[in-house]
C-alpha cells in the first residue's frame, strides 16, 4: 500500500501533465502543432532556469523570494555595460566590453546576490524568506539606479541570438535549459553535493551531527540560484533586445509555483529537477492552452492559483499518509 502511495506521488505530476495535453488539444485546433509546441517550450525557458535554482533552495528547506528581481539586475549590468562599457572615475579607467565580457558580468552579479542570500540565511542566521525579501528589495534599487528608471536598448543582433537564435531549428533558449537541466539531474542524483542536498532538506540537524558542511551547502545552493537567475535575465535581456528595469516581475510566483507543482517538498528533503521540468511544463501548457481559448489573462491567474494550491494540498497530505 505504502509503496503505491509514493509511486502515485511521484507520477502524479505527470498524469496532470497528460490530462492538460489531452484536453486542450480537444478544446483548440491549433495547440498541438509543431509551433506552438516549439512556441510553449521557448515561453518556460525562463521560468525554468529560475526554477532549477528554486528546487535546489527547497530541497535544503529554503525558499527565494529575489529570483525575479537578481534576473532584472543581471539583465541590466550585462546589458549596460555592453551598450556603455563600464567608467571608474576614480582610477579614471573606462573599460569596454564584449557580449562574452557582458555575459560573464551579468552572470558574476546573480551569483553574487545569491551568495549574499547565502550568507544572509547561514552567518546572519535570518530566515530565507527574511533574507531573500531584503535582496528582492536591494536588486530592485540597484536596477533602478544602473539605468536610471529607462530601459537600456540596442544590444545589437550577437547578443539578441541568446534570447532570438535558432539551432537545428530549435529556439535557442530551449538549448541552453536543456543543457542546465542535464547538468543539474546529473548534479543532484549522480554527485556528492546531491546528496547533500537531500540530507540538509531532509533533517539538517542529523546532516550536521553527521559532519556535513551544513553552511557551506547552504551558500553554495544560494548562489547557485543567483547564477541561473542571471542566465535567465540574459535571455530575457537578448529576447527583448533591451534590459527592463521592472524585469522579472512575478516570476518568483512562477518558480515556485513550478517547483511545487513537479512534486518538491516545501519541507524540503524530497523532489527532482525532472519533476521542476513536469511542473514548468505544465504552467506553461496551461497559460498557452488558456491565451489560445482567449481566457482574460485576469482569470488566468485565478486558475493558476487553484492549481497551485492544489498542489500544496497534494504534498501536505501525501506527508501525512507517510507520517501516519
Amino acid at each position: 500500500m505504502t509503496w503505491n502511495r509514493e509511486q502515485l506521488a511521484k507520477f502524479q505530476s505527470i498524469a496532470a501533465l497528460v490530462v492538460m495535453l489531452i484536453a486542450m488539444s480537444v478544446l483548440s485546433d491549433s495547440f498541438l502543432t509543431p509551433e506552438n509546441g516549439l512556441n510553449i517550450l521557448r515561453q518556460i525557458s525562463v521560468n525554468l532556469c529560475l526554477s532549477i535554482g528554486m528546487t535546489l533552495i527547497i530541497l535544503t528547506a529554503g525558499i527565494d523570494l529575489s529570483v525575479g528581481a537578481i534576473l532584472a539586475f543581471s539583465g541590466a549590468i550585462a546589458a549596460g555595460v555592453l551598450k556603455n562599457g563600464l567608467r571608474l572615475d576614480g582610477l579614471g579607467v573606462q573599460l569596454e566590453f564584449t557580449v562574452f565580457g557582458a555575459i560573464v558580468a551579468g552572470l558574476l552579479v546573480g551569483s553574487a546576490c545569491g551568495m549574499f542570500n547565502g550568507v544572509a540565511i547561514t552567518w546572519f542566521k535570518l530566515p530565507p524568506f527574511v533574507a531573500t525579501l531584503g535582496m528582492f528589495s536591494i536588486a530592485r534599487g540597484l536596477t533602478m539606479l544602473w539605468t536610471g528608471g529607462f530601459p537600456v536598448t540596442g544590444l545589437g543582433e550577437t547578443f539578441g541570438a541568446i534570447g532570438t537564435g535558432m539551432v537545428l531549428g530549435v529556439p535557442v533558449p530551449v538549448w541552453i535549459t536543456a543543457a542546465l537541466v542535464l547538468v543539474f539531474v546529473v548534479l543532484t542524483k549522480r554527485m556528492r553535493f546531491g546528496r547533500h542536498l537531500y540530507a540538509v532538506g531532509g533533517n539538517e540537524r542529523a546532516a550536521l551531527l553527521t559532519g556535513l558542511p551544513v553552511d557551506r551547502i547552504k551558500i553554495a545552493v544560494y548562489t547557485l540560484g543567483g547564477l541561473l537567475s542571471g542566465v535567465a535575465g540574459l535571455i530575457v535581456t537578448a529576447r527583448l533586445d533591451s534590459a527592463q528595469p521592472n524585469a522579472g516581475l512575478g516570476y518568483e510566483l512562477d518558480s515556485i509555483a513550478a517547483v511545487v507543482i513537479g512534486g518538491t517538498s516545501l519541507s524540503g528533503g524530497r523532489g527532482s529537477v525532472m519533476g521542476t521540468v513536469v511542473g514548468c511544463l505544465i504552467i506553461g501548457v496551461l497559460n498557452n492552452g488558456l491565451f489560445l481559448l482567449n481566457v482574460s489573462p485576469f482569470w488566468q491567474q485565478v486558475v493558476k492559483g487553484f492549481v497551485i494550491l492544489a498542489a500544496v494540498a497534494i504534498d501536505r497530505m501525501s506527508q501525512r499518509g507517510q507520517s501516519v
